[in-house]
C-alpha cells in the first residue's frame, strides 16, 4: 500500500514539472502573426512644439463720432468688406440744419467784417485830417479786429459742422471680416460710446500666437538670428494647414507664473483656413538632424530593463533589442542607440512575442505607421 502511494506521488509530481515549464516555450514555437517596418535613416526637423491659437492681424471696434439715429446698415454681419467701404449711415438731417446755420452766420460775419473794414480805412484818413479824436479811431480799429476774429470763428464752425455731417458716414477703417452687430437700424448711437457698433478682423494675413517653455528661448534666439524660422500649424484631428508661416515674433518678457516665452508666427492666411480665436497644435522648426535613425513609435515597448523593439531577423524570429530614443516627431522616433538602417521592427503584435518567437508577417508599414503597397 505505501509503495503504490509513493509511486503516485512521483506521477503527480512528474505532471506538475511539466506544466510548470518555460511559459514562453509556447510563444516560440508556435507562428504569430505580426506586422513590421523598415528602420530608416532620414533627416529629422528639430522643432519646438506647443499649442497656440490664430489671432486677427488686426482688429478694430469701429464707434461713432457723433450721436444720433442709426438709419442704415450697409453690410450683413460677417460679410468681408474693404477698406474704405460705406458701413453705416447716421441720419444727416441734424447736421446738414447745422451746417446751414454755421454758413449763415458766416455770412452776417463776412458782411460785418467787410463793414468793418472799410470804416477802419475811412477813419485812417480822418485821423491824419485830425477830423475826429484818437479815440474814435481806437474804437474803429477794436471793432474791425473783433469782427474779423468772429468771422474766423464762424469759419470754423463751418468746417466743424461739416466735418460732423462727413461723420453721418461710417466707412470701414480696415479692410477684413465684420463680427455681430451690437447695434441695429433705428437705434439711436452715442458719440464714441463704450460699445463699438461692429467688430473688423483683419485675417489676411493672420498670426498665430503660442508658448513654449523658457528653456527653448536660447536656441529660438540662435537659429531666428541666422534667417527666419518656419512655423507649421495642424487642428487636434492631425489635419495639418497646407501653409507655412514664419516666426515674426518673440516676446520681450518670459511669464513667470508658467516660466513660458510667447511667440507669434505670421501666415499669409490665402485660403482663410485660420481664423481668429481658433486653437491650434504649432511646430516651429529650429533647425534639421541629418541621417537620423527613425522608426514608428508604436514599435517601442518598456520593459523592466527600459524601452525595446522586437527586431525581425533574417530566419524570420523575434530578437528582442534594447535601444536609447531620441525625440519623437509626428508618430515617429528618433533612435540614438541599438538599431541600424534596413533592419526590420515589430509594430503590431508585440503582446504575443517573446525572446526567439518565430514570426509570421502579415503586412509591412511604413515608418509613418500605414501599411505598405
Amino acid at each position: 500500500m505505501i509503495v503504490f502511494l509513493l509511486a503516485a506521488t512521483l506521477l503527480v509530481s512528474g505532471c506538475g514539472s511539466e506544466k510548470k515549464g518555460d511559459p514562453a516555450a509556447g510563444r516560440r514555437d508556435r507562428l504569430v502573426p505580426v506586422s513590421v517596418s523598415p528602420v530608416l535613416q532620414k533627416t529629422i526637423p528639430l522643432e519646438v512644439s506647443g499649442i497656440g491659437n490664430a489671432e486677427a492681424y488686426s482688429s478694430v471696434p469701429v464707434k461713432s463720432r457723433i450721436g444720433g439715429e442709426l438709419k442704415k446698415i450697409h453690410f450683413r454681419e460677417g460679410q468681408e468688406v474693404r477698406q474704405g467701404d460705406l458701413i453705416f449711415t447716421i441720419d444727416p438731417q441734424p447736421y446738414e440744419a447745422a451746417l446751414k446755420q454755421a454758413l449763415a452766420n458766416l455770412a452776417r460775419s463776412a458782411a460785418l467784417a467787410k463793414k468793418a473794414e472799410e470804416d477802419l480805412k475811412r477813419y485812417q484818413d480822418l485821423i491824419r485830417k485830425e477830423y475826429i479824436s484818437r479815440e474814435q479811431f481806437d474804437q474803429a480799429q477794436a471793432n474791425a479786429e473783433a469782427l474779423a476774429a468772429a468771422l474766423k470763428a464762424d469759419q470754423a464752425a463751418v468746417e466743424n459742422a461739416r466735418l460732423n455731417l462727413s461723420y453721418c458716414s461710417i466707412h470701414a477703417p480696415l479692410s477684413g471680416v465684420t463680427g455681430s452687430l451690437l447695434f441695429h437700424q433705428g437705434a439711436q448711437i452715442k458719440a464714441n460710446d463704450d460699445k463699438a457698433m461692429v467688430t473688423i478682423n483683419r485675417v489676411q494675413p493672420i498670426y498665430v500666437s503660442f508658448s513654449v517653455p523658457e528653456s527653448f528661448l536660447p536656441d529660438i534666439k540662435k537659429f531666428a538670428a541666422r534667417g527666419p524660422l518656419p512655423v507649421r500649424v495642424s487642428v487636434d484631428n492631425g489635419t495639418t494647414f497646407s501653409e507655412e508661416g514664419l516666426l515674426t515674433f518673440i516676446d520681450n518678457t518670459v511669464d513667470l507664473t508658467t516660466g513660458t516665452i510667447r511667440l507669434k508666427g505670421t501666415f499669409d492666411n490665402r485660403n482663410k483656413a485660420l481664423w481668429p480665436g481658433q486653437f491650434l497644435r504649432v511646430a516651429l522648426t529650429l533647425s534639421s538632424q541629418p541621417d537620423a535613425i527613425v522608426i514608428p513609435s508604436q514599435a517601442i515597448q518598456t520593459g523592466i530593463q527600459g524601452q525595446y523593439v522586437f527586431v525581425a531577423t533574417a530566419e524570420q524570429k523575434a530578437e528582442a533589442r534594447p535601444i536609447t530614443v531620441g525625440r519623437n516627431l509626428e508618430g515617429l522616433t528618433v533612435i540614438e542607440k541599438g538599431l541600424k538602417p534596413g533592419e526590420q521592427v515589430v509594430t503590431d503584435g508585440q503582446f504575443q512575442l517573446a525572446p526567439g518567437s518565430k514570426l509570421q508577417i502579415k503586412q509591412a508599414v511604413n515608418p509613418a505607421g500605414e501599411p505598405r503597397p
